[in-house]
């Protein structure tokens, strides 16, 4: 490539950024990344009957949490610091950077209007002055109408009107619209990167608008070329539902007289709803319960609120990881990849041309293998506010906190023992809640299975046998050697309670379940000694003596 990569993400700020919006964003990136090039962000705002307020904000925020890093234009110059759920967090502050600016569609008005004359200036492009009374006439009057060469000449335009009309009518204020000059019968080549030659006739393509005085913007359209051509981008990688749209840009580049420096293109699968057919929706999200969002979207126009992978406990790395591998393969088998090894192994040849399904099951896969490469230490930080939220409906300011505050040193811990059984820092809670919340109920379930008619009296006898531990025995733990010479790590506890039970004859199931039900609550929870290990020998008695006194 003699010429330097730089790509473009261009979302428009109409509400919160798809996720496939985000892999678009992604496949950028790799690919410039990989070439040495430059990641350009343009917000492409021409359309202002569907701006929403704050979704600028939302899209450059979301692309920073997942580490989508943006050379050019516009980008969140001081990172936002939210809660790992996102419920708090500092306003972002935005930065405009490069030499291409400004990048803001709604700022390049002047720059528009020159294009706009040149075309016109050209012949590529006329003026129109057709009501939208006078179009639904037209298309009550032919079946499938399209504004194009056969039409063209009955309709309310430059083409058909003398300079002079024209002139006065634009004079007078009279709103109009700039449109494209289709030839017809033209086979439009475009060379797609993933798709191969491309061929369209020019015959089903309409005489598309690229201008409007009514709010004095361009369309997408126009705007698009003109923007790509000025900030020298080399490669267009973006979603399959332009690749209709881009034998009318081949051409607006001919009119141009651009077509020598015309960015290449490649247009990536669609991501399809994981059942059924059909383009991957927020309705699908809601109805199978999983985030189409990248980060939760309070939408300022209608007041409704959109779930997000941040706040759903999602870590950024395993929203990368699990979007890059929709729609692309790496050269291997391999699934887990840092962001610079997918920077190593991307390539658009390996794009699949077929739409993706949205697997958000393997999502939740790949979140969870990526919870347990993260410290005991970082989860414990990330749990810390949900822990607090929880643990506020079961105390209040005047409650001994004690216990609390011992445990809370040991979050990490705690963490370590049960995070292998989540996939989301929030589910920790279910599986930690009873070190922080003694028992007052107890699962019926477990009690039919679990406690015996004996277990009274064995828990008598257990509490007995744990009184005469040492609190410095209670905790210590010892390394034993078998006969293979493998060492293992032997529990104090169980040097004192295996004996006992086997004096009595008692089944270690029968006693050491029961105990579990005394501490837990339930059947559930990680190994026993682990769990008297951080309740400390007070507690762990204490909840024995509450289990007799309920379940006799």
């Amino acid at each position: 490539m003699e010429r330097k990569v730089r790509v473009r993400f261009a979302p428009s700020p109409t509400g919160a950024l798809h996720i496939g919006g985000v892999r678009t964003a992604l496949y950028n990136y790799l690919f410039a990344r990989q070439h040495g090039g430059d990641m350009l962000l343009r917000i492409e705002d021409t359309d202002s009957t569907r701006f929403v307020p704050g979704a600028e904000e939302y899209i450059l925020e979301a692309l920073d949490w997942l580490g989508i890093g943006i050379d050019e234009g516009l980008r969140v110059k001081t990172s936002p610091q939210p809660s790992p759920q996102g419920r708090e967090k500092n306003p972002i502050e935005i930065e405009e950077i490069g030499s291409h600016g400004p990048y803001r569609q709604s700022e390049r008005r002047g720059i528009y209007h020159t294009y706009v004359k040149q075309l016109l200036d050209s012949g590529h492009a006329y003026i129109a002055f057709d009501t939208p009374e006078e179009l639904e006439a037209k298309r009550a009057e032919i079946p499938n109408f399209q504004y194009d060469a056969r039409t063209r000449m009955s309709m309310h335009n430059s083409l058909t009107m003398p300079a002079e009309e024209v002139n006065a009518l634009m004079e007078k204020g009279e709103k109009y619209v700039v449109r494209f000059k289709v030839e017809p019968n033209e086979d439009v080549h475009v060379h797609d990167l993933i798709r191969g030659e491309v061929v369209i006739n020019s015959n089903i393509l309409d005489d598309k608008v690229l201008y409007k005085s009514a709010d004095d913007l361009p369309t997408y359209h126009l705007a698009n070329i003109v923007d790509d051509h000025l900030m020298e981008i080399s490669h267009v990688i973006r979603g399959e539902e332009w690749l209709p749209s881009a034998p009318l840009h081949v051409l607006l580049y001919r009119a141009f007289g651009w077509e020598e420096t015309m960015p290449q293109f490649a247009h990536l699968p669609l991501l399809l709803k994981p059942d059924g057919n059909g383009k991957l929706s927020k309705r699908d999200g809601d109805r199978l319960g999983f985030p189409v969002f990248p980060l939760e979207f309070h939408n300022q126009k209608d007041g409704t609120v959109s779930s997000g992978y941040r706040e759903s406990g999602y870590l950024p790395e395993a929203v990368i990881n699990f979007l890059a591998l929709l729609g692309w393969h790496g050269s291997g088998d391999k699934e887990m990849y840092t962001m610079e090894e997918l920077i190593q192994d991307f390539s658009l040849d390996r794009v699949s041309k077929a739409g993706a399904k949205f697997d958000y099951e393997k999502g939740k896969w790949f979140n969870h293998q990526y919870l347990q490469l993260r410290s005991n230490e970082e989860l414990a930080e990330m749990f810390r506010p949900v822990l607090k939220e929880k643990l506020s409906s079961f105390y209040s300011q005047q409650d001994d906190f004690s216990q609390l505050s011992t445990l809370n040193s040991q979050l990490p811990k705690i963490v370590g023992l049960t995070k292998d059984r989540v996939n989301f820092v929030p589910e920790l809670w279910e599986q930690t809640n009873f070190f922080f919340v003694a028992p007052s109920e107890y699962d019926e379930k477990s009690l039919k299975k679990r406690w015996k008619e004996d277990s009274p009296k064995h828990m008598t006898e257990l509490l007995e046998v744990l009184e005469g531990v040492s609190e410095e025995d209670w905790h210590k733990k010892e390394q034993i050697t078998n006969e293979q010479s493998q060492i293992t790590n032997l529990w104090h506890l169980d040097k004192v309670v295996m004996p006992w039970i086997e004096a009595h004859e008692y089944g270690v199931g029968i006693v050491m379940n029961a105990f579990r039900i005394c501490l837990v609550g339930a059947a559930r929870g990680p190994h026993i000694w682990d769990i008297t290990d951080v309740l400390g020998k007070e507690e762990t008695l204490k909840r024995v003596r509450t289990a007799l006194k309920i379940l006799g």
